[in-house]
């Protein structure tokens, strides 16, 4: 029997409260070494939904897995109608305070790296470095027979050369790009193929229900064994892809810090979680420590 992917998590009574005291967060900074691991709360101010929390997107939304793409060209359909639309709003997110200070922290050598759980690549777009896409990235297409990787912008001219006149409105969007379309807005839309062998072409992501590439997972392993603490921002870690590094920094006596509105699965191994919005807290603690975020990333 096929088993579905964990979407969900529900809090439990006693777990500990979240605060506002930003000291732990500066403080650790402050000696540096510090290994962010991003989530999807990090781009809200991006305009980007998080999955979890008020006004996730798991709320009105399933997201595609891996079993259901690979196995049904009806789903593949709906996917690439639903994820071409999106990938038109996708695309022109930018970064926002909370990815800026980010890099803001990494130019000043405080960071041993980023790991982030988000296909929207705008760790980098804010100026970040060397940044680990645990999850891949939309901007990249992946040939699931033959292996040739493609842009997306190929895709995207491909899909719209065989879907002329495809311009429904969407309802919203997600995390992972995908738009949300009703079944007759959908259509009769025509995914494509791999121009080179004719094979299925997938984002060169990791969909719910796929396992991370074991060399990626034990990349991210050595960046937690080498740092010194472990920050994670916006992310409730209901899945196990995130929650095993909170884990490991955990036994190893590694502080780990939380900046999350609402409680995570991870809460019971933290020193912390601060419970503000992502934005404003990594701009105070940048100005705490007199470290300029570079505004013009934004642009």
């Amino acid at each position: 029997m096929r088993m579905r992917p964990t979407l969900h998590w529900t809090p439990t009574g006693d777990l500990p409260p979240g605060t506002t005291d930003l000291e732990p967060v500066a403080d650790a900074l402050s000696t540096g070494g510090v290994l962010v691991l991003s989530g999807a709360g990090i781009s809200t101010e991006s305009g980007i939904p998080a999955y979890r929390g008020e006004g996730g997107s798991l709320s009105r939304h399933t997201p595609m897995t891996y079993q259901d793409f690979t196995t049904s060209a009806r789903a593949r359909n709906r996917y690439w109608a639903r994820s071409h639309l999106g990938w038109r709003t996708f695309g022109r997110a930018r970064p926002n305070a909370g990815h800026r200070a980010v890099a803001a922290f990494e130019r000043h050598g405080l960071l041993s790296g980023v790991i982030t759980q988000n296909v929207d690549g705008l760790h980098q777009a804010a100026g970040s470095e060397g940044v680990v896409e645990l999850h891949g990235s939309l901007d990249r297409v992946v040939c699931l027979s033959c292996g040739a990787f493609s842009p997306r912008r190929e895709l995207a001219q491909r899909l719209e050369e065989a879907n002329a006149g495809f311009e429904p409105v969407a309802a919203g969007i997600n995390p992972d790009g995908d738009a949300d379309l009703t079944a007759e807005q959908v259509g009769d839309f025509r995914a494509v193929s791999c121009s080179i062998c004719g094979g299925i072409l997938k984002p060169d992501v990791v969909f719910f229900g796929e396992p991370v590439p074991p060399q990626r997972v034990e990349h991210c392993r050595e960046l937690v064994r080498e740092a010194a603490s472990l920050l994670v921002l916006g992310s409730s870690l209901t899945v196990m892809s995130g929650l095993r590094f909170v884990r490991q920094a955990a036994r190893a006596g590694k502080p780990v810090l939380i900046v999350n509105r609402d409680p995570t699965r991870g809460d019971l191994h933290a020193l912390t979680r601060i419970a503000l919005p992502l934005g404003t807290a990594l701009t105070t603690v940048a100005g705490r420590l007199d470290i300029p975020v570079d505004v013009r990333a934004a642009g």
